[in-house]
């Protein structure tokens, strides 16, 4: 199967992925799934994140960083995983789904970086728009483009992103590998 193309996905798509997103968090508390459009793309292999937040205060963030099943399928899994399993928060209640806001980030696939050092490795993020997977070892993470909103200065992005890969902020070394995707993202207007 094709990777979903990633030309500036049309604004129905975002909207369809939001819906379908929320629709299966609601479906877990026994609320009928309602219908919504039934696009090419999400039947292709694609790449999400869900992030969940409350009074703008994360709630739970869960994804995907390599496109290996439907679109779909991607978003639905995802938005469940961001409410019920993300291990920093407790299970989304059914009375805090209506001060949920939902947020899907559509991933491109990711590109190696190729770097002399870590210098030479930061000079080469773009803020505002890589998402970064940091990846030594057997440690992994990452940070969506929406995490430079944060912490804006390469250098800090990559020292939280190694502590939250479990190593210390300072750590480099040879085995380290970097990735970079970017995103589309869409969120739900405030209510």
């Amino acid at each position: 199967m094709p990777l979903l193309p990633f030309t500036n996905p049309m604004p129905e798509l975002g909207l369809t992925l939001l819906q379908l997103a929320r629709a299966a968090i609601a479906h877990r508390f026994g609320q009928a799934m309602p219908a919504s459009a039934d696009l090419p793309e999400l039947h292709q292999p694609g790449a999400t994140f869900v992030t969940l937040t409350k009074q703008g205060d994360l709630r739970g963030c869960i994804g995907s960083l390599e496109a290996w099943r439907p679109l779909l399928t991607d978003v639905q899994e995802n938005a469940c995983a961001a409410a019920f399993r993300d291990p920093r928060f407790s299970p989304l209640s059914e009375a805090e789904l209506p001060r949920t806001r939902v947020e899907v980030s559509l991933l491109t696939p990711a590109e190696l970086l190729k770097w002399r050092d870590e210098a030479d490795a930061l000079a080469q993020l773009r803020p505002n728009i890589d998402g970064v997977i940091f990846t030594a070892g057997g440690h992994r993470s990452t940070f969506l483009p929406q995490v430079w909103e944060q912490l804006p200065d390469p250098a800090e992005f990559m020292a939280h992103l190694k502590q939250k890969a479990g190593l210390s902020a300072d750590y480099w070394g040879q085995n380290v590998q970097l990735e970079r995707y970017s995103v589309k993202k869409w969120k739900e207007p405030l209510s």
